[in-house]
């Protein structure tokens, strides 16, 4: 029985919808621990919004984000101590402090960005940008993963346990060990491992 409570899939219509903290737009929560937390007293938050002018990014004392673009042209991000970074549908999720004065500026038009924050004190993230085609293992030593199905869809096996996620949809796995995603047709996902600063 226990092994039943190791995943937790989460489907898009069942998201949070709120205002951003700085009031500029609208996050789309996909999951945050614990559970019901809010924005000012998370551990981790993963979530999703789209921006649609230019402008300065809220911030977050003492988290780590991670942001990836799932939708658009792009933006140029400008966070403070770093040259200016184009961030692309095609590039590696890029990772920096949320304390940080950080602003944006797009490419050409509105984008759709994946968000992981973590306390920097307490725990630490990782985000992979994946492609699925046919069945593939993971391996991972994270205490919670959590795989998010950007397009197509993605079905995932561990300890016996199934489930199938369509776009957008998301599981959130307790130290899953190792997994096999697997995809009949090509897909896109998000593994983003989380554990112990």
């Amino acid at each position: 029985m226990a092994r039943l409570t190791m995943m937790r899939i989460l489907r898009s219509s069942e998201y949070r919808h709120m205002p951003w903290k700085n009031g500029g737009g609208e996050t789309v929560e996909i999951a945050v621990s614990p559970d019901r937390a809010t924005i000012a007293d998370f551990d981790w938050r993963i979530s999703m919004a789209t921006v649609a002018t230019n402008g300065a990014f809220s911030i977050f004392p003492g988290i780590d984000r991670t942001l990836s673009i799932l939708e658009g042209s792009g933006m140029t991000l400008a966070i403070e101590g770093r040259q200016p970074k184009l961030l692309t549908t095609s590039d590696t999720p890029l990772t920096f402090p949320a304390d940080v004065p950080t602003s944006a500026t797009l490419v050409d038009g509105p984008v759709t960005d994946l968000n992981v924050m973590t306390r920097r004190q307490a725990l630490k993230h990782r985000v992979r940008r994946i492609h699925v085609e046919g069945s593939q293992p993971v391996t991972t030593s994270a205490r919670d993963l959590v795989l998010f199905c950007h397009r197509g869809s993605v079905a995932l096996v561990t300890e016996g346990v199934s489930a199938t996620l369509h776009g957008l949809d998301a599981a959130v796995l307790v130290q899953p060990g190792t997994l096999t995603l697997s995809a009949d047709i090509a897909s896109e996902a998000f593994l983003i491992e989380i554990g112990p600063a």
